[in-house]
């Protein structure tokens, strides 16, 4: 075995001449795919649904490449290698969670809709107040989402380039901003997914590499892999079991309750993802899709435990911790003890590739749900062309941009898994009950969905600002502040758990309840029998589409 990455600075890691390089010609290809994809973009489906024209394999890569955010490889590795076990919970709940979202909503969902979330929703329900609260929503959720992404670009990008005040790394999440909303501005929907299709290739690539060559150092031996990790971890045998991070206090183990609510739910209502089942042909297509996706998400789920036990065998927890990134930097630091600087520079440009393309994914289902729901559907009245919509979804996507460089400045340094779980958190809370509700339910109603998505999606933020994430968490050792706010002086927490799950999202399944009950809206029985006929056999569907 090599012997240990010393970084005594944290800052003095692989040549940035040679990470500039790789970067450089990463972002070159994957803008040369977006502008060639971007040729055949004519309508509003293209834009939005990439025409409908991807077979189920390659939607299927797409799907994981989009699901595999810089969550999956930078913050699960970086937990693994420093709480362990508890660690790998969070690709446990990620990979639970896809089959929530595959038997409860995908193929459903993409029978009935045409380009959003929102489609779905207001099927059966009045039009404008429910497409505005199913885009209000989506615009969150995408943003919770996109604040990881940025602040896992500020962390790895600063990594490489040895920059560690946070001045330099807002600057580098500026960039990450500025390049979104040029593959988005120019690619849309269809150049948005060869890019998440390219990326997703190359990230289980680039993982599985790792991942033997972590395994080869122990003899491809687990055990030894393991043993390794516990004798470099102050925690010792406890990297090894439950409760490092989650079992200390009774406050801490409601803790793990809500994030394991909230990773399971949450997939089945996030908009970016069960928007990518609008850009296949038909009902077929989308199963396969579904199909392809399991198998590349569980795969790479089970790399991670060897990267995370792996970064803490042959980097050291105290390394990661000091680094630039902190937790976001185990894998592209243990890519340069394996490979040193030319593999660090290829690991981390497929990790900047999985930043852009996710958060190229995000963008543009936030700005077509914005330009189609709102402005289309809500404003306009459905009286505007599918150009005029477009060209407010290019002018959402601009504002999208500041917006998240801004959110991820912010953010900068939190590990980017946990901000991930509090996106699934609003996603469970705000759209998981009016999908199941709307259709399974055939008593629910306007006023139903209403009062589950506001509730739902008001108390996820109120308890998330209130909560120990925003303000006052301290670290007990060091006395260094925690929280997205820095100042250990300011303090108005009063939530005691990371996240709200376990209070929002049964909150969420109440409101909707309660909701409909009170309401003396009649249903449409016709409506929704003609949803569950479409929902089920995707009869109808392929004509809804072209309208």
């Amino acid at each position: 075995m090599s012997a240990p990455l010393m970084l005594p600075l944290a800052t003095d890691i692989g040549n940035p001449t040679v990470n500039i390089a790789i970067f450089a010609l990463f972002v070159v290809a994957t803008l040369a795919i977006v502008i060639r994809a971007s040729r055949n973009n004519r309508t509003a489906a293209d834009y939005y649904a990439g025409g409908r024209s991807f077979t189920g394999p390659q939607n299927g890569i797409a799907i994981a490449g989009d699901y595999l955010s810089a969550a999956s490889f930078l913050g699960i590795a970086g937990a693994i290698a420093l709480n362990g076990y508890d660690g790998f919970l969070y690709s446990i709940g990620f990979l639970v969670a896809w089959l929530v979202a595959l038997l409860l909503v995908a193929e459903l969902l993409r029978n009935t809709g045409r380009f959003t979330m929102a489609d779905v929703l207001s099927f059966r329900l009045k039009q404008r107040p429910v497409r505005m609260a199913a885009a209000i929503s989506t615009l969150v959720v995408s943003f919770f989402y996109l604040l990881a992404q940025m602040a896992g670009a500020g962390g790895l990008v600063a990594l490489l380039l040895g920059i560690s005040n946070r001045a330099g790394q807002s600057v580098v999440i500026a960039v990450v901003g500025l390049l979104m909303v040029t593959y988005v501005l120019v690619g849309g929907m269809k150049g948005t997914t060869w890019v998440q299709i390219v990326k997703a290739v190359l990230l289980v690539i680039g993982a599985g590499i790792m991942t033997l060559w972590v395994l080869a150092k122990y003899s491809f031996n687990l055990s030894g892999l393991l043993g390794g990790a516990v004798e470099k971890s102050a925690a010792g045998e406890k990297l090894l079991d439950p409760g490092l991070q989650y079992g200390a206090t009774g406050i801490s183990k409601l803790d793990f309750i809500s994030l394991g609510l909230a990773l399971v739910l949450g997939t089945a209502g996030l908009p970016h993802v069960l928007m990518r089942f609008y850009t296949v042909p038909n009902s077929r297509e989308a199963r396969r899709s579904v199909s392809w996706a399991i198998w590349i998400i569980g795969i790479f789920y089970l790399f991670t435990l060897v990267l995370g036990y792996g970064a803490a065998a042959l980097v050291g927890p105290d390394v990661i911790r000091a680094a630039p990134g902190k937790a976001n930097s185990a894998a592209p630091l243990l890519a340069y003890e394996l490979g040193g600087e030319i593999l660090l520079g290829v690991i981390s440009a497929v990790a900047f590739a999985t930043i852009l393309a996710v958060v190229a994914g995000l963008t543009i289902t936030a700005s077509a749900s914005f330009a189609h729901d709102i402005y289309g559907q809500v404003i306009k009245k459905g009286q505007v062309t599918g150009d005029g919509e477009v060209r407010v979804a290019r002018i959402t996507v601009v504002v999208i941009g500041v917006v998240a460089i801004v959110g991820g400045i912010f953010a900068n340094g939190q590990n980017i898994a946990f901000l991930v779980a509090l996106a699934f958190a609003v996603a469970a809370s705000a759209n998981l009950p009016t999908i199941l509700y709307s259709l399974f339910w055939r008593r629910f109603n306007t006023r139903g969905a209403l009062w589950s998505i506001y509730g739902g999606l008001g108390s996820a933020i109120i308890l998330i600002a209130f909560s120990p994430v925003v303000s006052g968490k301290v670290d007990a050792k060091t006395g260094a502040s925690l929280s997205m706010i820095t100042d250990t002086g300011i303090d108005f927490h009063w939530f005691p758990l990371d996240n709200p799950g376990i209070v929002s999202i049964p909150l969420a399944f109440v409101l909707g309840i309660v909701g409909t009950l009170t309401s003396k809206e009649q249903t449409n029985v016709d409506k929704f029998a003609e949803m569950e006929v479409r929902s089920l056999t995707g009869a109808g569907a392929e004509k809804a589409v072209q309208h």
